[in-house]
């Protein structure tokens, strides 16, 4: 199989399943090292070039960003934008995949329940 050679310009162009295997490589090591900033933004390009694994980790890592101490609003973007993820991706069926689809539902509930015990801007 013909290798095709890399440059930097090369990052975040569409690919053809090669280049998707190595971000999801990129998005595993960034997770591991708990940089999860940087491992959505690995796993965010092989989902967008249609890697079915990388959409559901991707929305595990934007899970647990939210989880993490987000600001309210940006806690609520990146739960909707995971929520976009593990039910658009291909293996939403699979016993994994509902695992993490059910503990996303679980973190909108906790989300939307700290938000009802936050004080109301005085006015």
């Amino acid at each position: 199989m013909p290798v095709r050679p890399w440059s930097p310009e090369d990052l975040g162009r569409p690919t053809d399943g090669t280049w998707a295997d190595i971000a999801v490589g990129l998005g595993e090591m960034y997770e591991r090292e708990d940089d999860l900033e940087q491992a959505a933004g690995w796993y965010r390009r092989a989902a967008e070039s249609g890697r079915a694994d990388a959409a559901l980790r991707l929305g595990a890592v934007l899970g647990r960003m939210a989880d993490a101490g987000a600001a309210a609003d940006s806690a609520d973007d990146l739960l909707a934008e995971a929520a976009r993820w593990l039910s658009g991706a291909q293996a939403a069926t699979s016993p994994d995949a509902i695992e993490l689809i059910t503990d996303m539902l679980n973190r909108q509930l906790r989300q939307a329940a700290r938000r009802g015990f936050e004080p109301s801007p005085a006015g």
